[in-house]
């Protein structure tokens, strides 16, 4: 038995696999922002797959679990800030939903784990080995990602793909999107361990790889939208609003007078964006100011894009809501709503235990898939409000049509910790899954400008009453992510496992 395997073999076997998985998974979110060592994730990736392909499906299935804790333990602990400093609940509680929410979360690689140790099997035959690293593990990563990005609305956060934004391999991201760029991840780093453990296939091993990265900057060098009319002049303003106070009826009119200020400054852009409900206060009651603000913008001719809430009719709904003013009039309501912060799931079920538990939360509509792209400056921009940019199969939705992208956010309620950078990661992938600009505007930071190559031109720094202003390019056209959404990779991802499947069952045959 070749030596590496053979200490590989030992290590899973006994309590130091689990060490090792644990270890694995807590360095895994250093791949992405704001640390940004994208190879980690890669390497990370290989050490798991090494320890699954000498494991048990039991070992497996704890091996999955434990990489889990480290993965999510480490890149989303930020929930804990919003839960506590600003959700107001008790220290207790939140160390309890905390970590409920990153155990529930390591469910998914727990439940990879044992499906793979199940129905493949550890074996130590050199065919077998090159099934699971070229087939089984990348495709079956591929499926779990997408499945917990999809599952009770989804949570996308840390998918492998955010990591290299900075790397070559993003340049496949306008062919297959953030889980096809895991799965880049999840192949390299299964061609890294076939180097390491098949002396034979090492050239067959090594030439994939070179492959596969080469696809990858021949895409990035391609440009798979092209410009759409003039270039615009934006203005993208942030007021740093501490979010306890934020809502305050005493800082209502400080608010309101100092995003009119920040406005005025910038009256030779064509487009001003004020991030997510930078007007403290429903529409309708603020329906003069805007009014007059709005002759105002027109007399500049400049459009305006302005973060508020609004009402139904009837009163009986409320939006979470993105209003062009300016040119043309429009609402953009957000669709895709936070389950247990901005609505409760199950309410008849769970609206007596939420509030036993005392756990504060709103209680939006939503605003419907089918909304319409918003005409300003002479464009159509695709609009998304905080989380909904983590949903690419969503974004793309406002395509051809939208030329630009505009997200907007309210990350204060996560203070200085990794959550603002990795939102703005996420947001620089969805730049290059469509090939468009993405405009980011928030309230306490990250506000930034991003061309269609996911790079950052224009960037706030956080914590600080400011704005940034560049020249965007739109763009029109489809890339091919946009013209297949996540379908693609799912069914190439399932064919392959099926295929492999097939081929164990005829040989037990």
């Amino acid at each position: 038995m070749n030596p590496v395997v053979a200490a590989f073999v030992r290590i899973s076997r006994g309590w130091r696999g689990d060490i090792a998985a644990v270890f694995a998974g807590a360095a895994a979110p250093l791949a992405f922002s704001p640390v940004g060592w994208w190879p980690v994730s890669i390497l990370a990736c290989s050490l798991l797959f090494a320890l699954w392909l000498f494991s048990s499906s039991t070992r497996s299935l704890w091996r999955g679990f434990f990489f889990g804790l480290g993965f999510f333990g480490v890149g989303i602990s930020w929930v804990f800030v919003s839960i506590h400093y600003h959700g107001y609940v008790g220290l207790g509680l939140s160390l309890f939903l905390t970590v409920a929410l990153i155990m529930v979360m390591a469910l998914f690689p727990m439940l990879l784990g044992y499906l793979l140790g199940r129905y493949f099997p550890q074996g130590f035959e050199v065919s077998a080995t090159r099934y699971k690293l070229l087939l089984v593990f990348p495709s079956a990563w591929l499926l779990m990602e997408w499945l917990r990005g999809w599952f009770l609305t989804g949570f996308p956060w840390l998918s492998l793909g955010y990591s290299q934004t900075d790397s070559p391999l993003a340049g496949l991201s306008p062919l297959v999107g953030v889980y096809g760029v895991s799965w880049a991840v999840a192949f390299s780093a299964a061609l890294l361990l076939g180097l390491l453990f098949d002396k034979v296939g090492r050239v067959f091993y090594l030439a994939m790889l070179a492959l596969l990265w080469l696809v990858a900057a021949v895409s990035d060098a391609t440009q798979w939208t092209s410009p759409s009319g003039a270039p615009i002049k934006v203005a993208l303003l942030q007021g740093n609003i501490p979010q306890d106070l934020k809502w305050h009826p005493d800082v209502r009119r400080p608010t309101i007078e100092l995003y009119t200020e920040l406005s005025r400054k910038h009256w030779d852009a064509d487009l001003i964006v004020w991030p997510e409900t930078a007007l403290p206060a429903f529409y309708y009651e603020a329906e003069s100011f805007l009014e007059d603000f709005e002759i105002e913008a027109r007399e500049n001719e400049t459009d305006l894009l302005i973060g508020m809430l609004t009402l139904d009719e009837k009163g009986r709904h409320y939006y979470n809501t993105m209003m062009s003013l300016g040119s043309e009039r429009g609402q953009y309501h957000k669709d895709h709503l936070v389950p247990f912060t901005e609505y409760l799931p199950m309410k008849s079920l769970l609206g007596g235990l939420v509030a036993f538990m005392q756990v504060p939360m709103s209680d939006f509509s939503k605003g419907g898939s089918e909304q319409k792209p918003l005409k300003v400056a002479n464009q159509y921009a695709g609009i998304s409000i905080c989380f909904e940019d983590a949903f690419g199969e969503e974004v793309i939705n406002a395509l051809p049509e939208a030329t630009f992208l505009v997200n907007v956010s309210n990350d204060a309620w996560f203070d200085n910790s990794w959550a603002p950078p990795q939102h703005l990661q996420m947001a620089r992938m969805r730049a290059l899954e469509t090939g468009r600009p993405m405009l980011r505007a928030t309230n306490t930071g990250m506000t930034a400008i991003i061309d269609e190559k996911g790079e950052i031109k224009s960037l706030a720094e956080q914590f600080e009453v400011t704005s940034i202003t560049n020249i965007i390019q739109p763009r029109g056209g489809m890339t091919l992510y946009a013209y297949t959404g996540n379908w693609l990779v799912v069914s190439l991802a399932m064919l392959s496992l099926a295929l492999v499947g097939w081929r164990i069952r005829r040989q037990k045959q």
